[in-house]
Formats: structure tokens, C-alpha cells, sequence
């Protein structure tokens, strides 16, 4: 029986190792991103975990469902108990009921970002806004129109 490792098998062992390594390094610069995408119904606010389920967000105390998923700035899952009494930039999803059921602690480039659907959008037009394309197609339901107070 042979103990010791013949030349061929030391570099097939050797490549083995190195694969493994750059495997390793492309997973973790992959972990370094720089924006995540976030669903767009997601809201932003500034979340304090209180107790456990119970979190505060942007003033109001929220509960989160038992499957919630928060996620760090490296986007690895973290556990609400590490949390507690601190303040993070977050970007949060609600379940029907009100349940807060998935949540993303934001990296500073995250947090300087303008979220879609966040640009301002206005019915007035002025003359300079001329050259600007039209906002409104006419397509507005009634009931999403402004309303205006009786006289």
C-alpha cells in the first residue's frame, strides 16, 4: 500500500485546492455589491427593533411575521435579537395584514439612492416646462383625481 502521494496526484490535489480558492474569491466579491434591487412596492424608513417582534418604524410600532427576513448591508440574514435599541436605514415590506415580512438594512450608497417611484410628479405645467414631455395622459381614473373643497 502506498502512503505517500505520487507527483500526478499531488497536482491534481494542488488544482483541486486552487479551484476551490478562486471559487471562494468570486463568491465573496459577489457578496460585495453595490445596490441591491428592491420589489417596488417597498417602503423606506428608519427602523428601531423595540422588542422582538415588535419593531418601530419611522414612529409607529410595527410587528414583524414570524418569517421575516432581515437583511444586513452585505445582504446576509440577521437575527432581530442582534438588533435591539439600534437605529438602521431600511427598506421594508408589508404582508396584507399589516406584518412587516421582509426588511433590507441599507448600504450608504443604498440610502443616497432615490428609490423608483419617488420623483416628483406634478398637474401644474409652466411655461418654461415646455420642452419637458407630459406627465398626465388624460388616462387619470376619477376617483384618483384632486379634489377640491365646496364653496
Amino acid at each position: 500500500m502506498k502512503r505517500c502521494l505520487s507527483l500526478v496526484s499531488m497536482r491534481a490535489w494542488l488544482f483541486w485546492l486552487a479551484g476551490g480558492i478562486a471559487l471562494f474569491g468570486v463568491t465573496a466579491a459577489s457578496a460585495q455589491m453595490g445596490v441591491r434591487q428592491m420589489p417596488v412596492a417597498a417602503k423606506r424608513g428608519v427602523m428601531t427593533v423595540t422588542a422582538p417582534p415588535e419593531i418601530m418604524i419611522n414612529g409607529s410600532t410595527l410587528r414583524m411575521s414570524p418569517g421575516v427576513r432581515i437583511r444586513g448591508p452585505n445582504n446576509m440574514l440577521l437575527m432581530s435579537g442582534t438588533l435591539i435599541g439600534q437605529k438602521y436605514a431600511v427598506n421594508y415590506l408589508q404582508e396584507p395584514q399589516g406584518l412587516v415580512r421582509e426588511i433590507w438594512i441599507l448600504n450608504q450608497a443604498e440610502a443616497d439612492a432615490q428609490p423608483k417611484g419617488w420623483d416628483t410628479v406634478t398637474n401644474i405645467r409652466f411655461a418654461s416646462d415646455g420642452d419637458l414631455p407630459k406627465v398626465d395622459d388624460g388616462k387619470t381614473p376619477y376617483h384618483l383625481l384632486p379634489k377640491f373643497p365646496k364653496q
